[in-house]
C-alpha cells in the first residue's frame, strides 16, 4: 500500500526522507483524499499540442547521456542545490503622475546552497577571472512594454548565515498600468555575460490607497488571515529616508533599515495567552484580538500582543474590526496593557503609554509606536546543475503545486499539477526514474514504480518508504520539489492472503504471497503539512 505526503522541508530533512526508511508516519496533519483522475484514455485524449520551443528544447537535449540511477542517489545523499528565494508584498500601491510611490517593504532576493560555490570553483577552473561567476541580476515588472530603464540592478552582498542578498529598493506601478495584478521578474546573470535564467514572484494585487472602510468577505483579499505572513514597517514622519522595518538579526529583534523579516501571525485564544503552549484560531485577525508574530526563518517569537488600530497617533480600544492591508496599528502586550512595542533607533523597546484625557477608549502612542501591516509572500526555486550539461537557460522553473493518485496495483498513476512542464521534464521517485507523459504545461502523469524497487530483499514491508519527488531535465538538470511519496504497509490481511493462510503450508511461499497483495494493492492518499 503506497500512500503520498506533500510537505515543505529542510535540506537536512530532505536528506533523511531520501535516504532512511521511516519507523512510522505522522498522522496528526491528514486530509481527506482527492477526487479521483478521470478515465487514463480519457485524460490523455485531452493532451494540448506541443509548442515549437519544446520541440527545440527536445532536439538539444536527445544526444546528450542520461542521467543514472547512481547519479541521482549520490546527489540525493549529498544535493549540491542552488536556490532562489524572492520576498515581496502582497500588495503595491500605485504611483501618481509624477509621484512614484516605491513598494514597500522593497522586494528581497536570497541566493544560497553550495551548488553556486560549486558552479564557482568550476569556472574557477576554466581559468576565469573573478567578474566572470559574480552574480547579478535586474527586477521588473512582468509587462511586455518593461524597459531596461524601468528595470532595478540588484547588487549582492554576502550575509553571515553564508546566503547572498539583495533587495530591489526603487520599484514602483505606473497609474499608466491598468492592470490589477502583476508580478515581479528576476534575471540572474553570471558576470561573462550568461543568462542563468528568470524567476517569478507570485501575484501582486494593486491597490489605489489602503482601505479605511471595514472589509468584508468581498474583499477578502485584503484582510489579514491568521497563519498569514505579514511584515511590519514604520515610517517617521511620513518620510521615506526614515522607514525602518522590524527584523531578527542573530535570534534578536531590531528596527531594520536595510532587510525585513516576515513574521506569520497567528490568533490565539485570548484564555490561554498566558499559558507556554497556545491554542491558534483560525479566521481573519481583527482588531482586540490576542495575536503572536514569529519569524518564519528562525522560530524566534514576541510575546503575546493585542493588536490595537492607530488613528490619529492614538491606539482605539473598542474597534473589533477586520485588519487589513496597509493599515496602521499598535501591539499591546498581554501582561501589562500599559506597554506598546515599539522602536528607538535601531532597538525595539516596550513604550508606556497614558490614557486620553478626552476619550478613555483612546491611548496615546509616540512616532515609534504606530506600525503599518502588510501580508507578503515568498517562492523559491531550487535546482542543481552538478549532473547537467546546461547549454542555456535554466528557466522556465517547473513548480509542482499539488499531486493526486489514482488506481492500484501495475497501474497505478500519479498526477502532477503545477506549472511550466514540458515533454523534456521526467519524475523521480528519489533515484528511480518513472514513466512520464507529458499532458499539458500544468498537467504530467506518471507511473508509480513498483515499492520493491525501494524495498530490496524485504519479504514483508514493516515500515513506510518515504522517498523524495523531483523532476530532472533530459540534460540533467534535477528541479528539487518540496513534496515526497510514501510507501505504506497495509494493517489488515487481504482476503487472499487469509485463505492462503489456511491452504498454504509453506512459509516462505505465503510470506511472498502476503507481500505482493500488501504493496500492490489499495493505494491510500493523504497529505501532511
Amino acid at each position: 500500500m503506497q500512500s503520498l505526503v506533500g510537505e515543505a522541508e529542510t535540506g537536512e530533512e530532505r536528506r533523511e526522507a531520501s535516504l532512511q526508511i521511516t519507523d512510522s508516519l505522522d498522522t496528526a496533519h491528514t486530509y481527506q483524499p482527492w477526487d479521483s483522475l478521470t478515465h487514463l484514455a480519457t485524460v490523455l485524449g485531452r493532451t494540448e499540442p506541443r509548442p515549437s520551443e519544446w520541440n527545440r528544447l527536445d532536439q538539444s537535449f536527445s544526444p546528450l547521456p542520461r542521467v543514472t540511477r547512481e547519479s541521482v542517489r549520490q546527489y540525493l545523499q549529498f544535493p549540491p542545490d542552488q536556490s532562489v528565494r524572492i520576498l515581496h508584498a502582497k500588495v503595491a500601491q500605485k504611483s501618481y503622475g509624477n509621484e512614484k510611490r516605491f513598494f514597500c517593504p522593497p522586494p528581497c532576493v536570497y541566493i544560497s546552497g553550495s551548488g553556486w560555490k560549486l558552479k564557482q570553483d568550476i569556472l574557477n577552473a576554466t581559468g576565469a577571472g573573478d567578474s566572470c561567476y559574480r552574480l547579478y541580476g535586474y527586477m521588473g515588472l512582468d509587462s511586455s512594454c518593461v524597459t531596461q530603464a524601468d528595470t532595478y540592478k540588484l547588487a549582492f552582498e554576502d550575509q553571515p548565515d553564508a546566503r547572498m542578498f539583495a533587495c530591489a529598493k526603487s520599484l514602483y506601478i505606473s497609474d499608466t498600468d491598468k492592470r490589477k495584478h502583476f508580478r515581479l521578474v528576476l534575471k540572474l546573470f553570471l558576470g561573462n555575460g550568461q543568462e542563468i535564467g528568470s524567476f517569478l514572484s507570485k501575484l501582486i494585487k494593486v491597490i489605489s490607497k489602503p482601505s479605511q472602510k471595514r472589509q468584508s468577505m468581498k474583499n477578502a483579499d485584503l484582510c489579514i488571515s491568521t497563519g498569514s505572513r505579514v511584515a511590519l514597517f514604520n515610517r517617521l514622519r511620513s518620510q521615506t529616508v526614515s522607514t525602518r522595518y522590524l527584523a531578527v538579526e542573530r535570534g534578536a529583534f531590531v528596527a531594520s533599515a536595510r532587510q525585513w523579516t516576515a513574521f506569520t501571525v497567528t490568533l490565539v485564544e485570548d484564555r490561554q495567552a498566558d499559558s507556554e503552549e497556545f491554542t491558534v484560531c483560525e479566521g481573519f485577525i481583527c482588531y482586540g484580538c490576542v495575536v503572536q508574530l514569529v519569524c518564519t526563518d528562525s522560530g524566534v517569537a514576541l510575546p503575546p500582543m493585542v493588536i490595537r488600530k492607530v488613528n490619529k497617533q492614538h491606539a482605539i480600544l473598542d474597534v473589533d474590526e477586520p485588519v487589513s492591508q496597509l493599515h496602521k496599528c499598535a501591539f499591546q502586550f498581554k501582561d501589562n496593557s500599559q506597554m506598546y512595542l515599539c522602536l528607538s533607533n535601531e532597538r525595539i523597546i516596550q513604550y508606556q503609554v497614558s490614557s486620553s484625557l478626552r476619550d478613555q477608549s483612546r491611548e496615546v502612542l509616540n512616532d515609534g509606536s504606530c506600525w503599518t501591516i502588510i501580508g507578503t509572500e515568498a517562492v523559491e526555486y531550487t535546482f542543481c546543475e552538478g549532473l547537467a550539461c546546461v547549454q542555456g537557460a535554466i528557466s522556465p522553473i517547473p513548480v509542482i503545486t499539488g499531486l493526486e493518485v489514482n488506481g492500484g496495483g501495475h497501474v497505478a498513476m500519479l498526477e502532477v499539477n503545477g506549472e511550466n512542464f514540458g515533454p523534456h521534464l521526467k519524475v523521480w521517485f528519489g533515484n528511480v526514474e518513472a514513466e512520464t507523459m507529458f499532458r499539458s504545461p500544468k498537467s504530467m502523469l506518471c507511473v508509480v514504480p513498483d515499492v520493491s524497487v525501494f524495498s530490496g530483499e524485504w519479504r514483508w514491508l514493516r515500515h513506510p518508504i518515504t522517498v523524495p519527488l523531483s523532476l530532472i531535465r533530459l540534460d540533467g538538470l534535477i528541479y528539487r520539489s518540496t513534496f515526497s511519496f510514501t510507501y505504506t504497509p497495509e494493517h489488515n490481511t487481504p482476503p487472499q492472503a487469509r485463505g492462503a493462510l489456511q491452504n498454504a503450508p509453506e512459509s516462505d511461499t505465503l510470506i511472498d504471497f502476503i507481500h505482493q497483495e500488501f504493496t500492490r494493492t489499495n493505494f491510500h492518499l493523504f497529505m501532511q503539512n
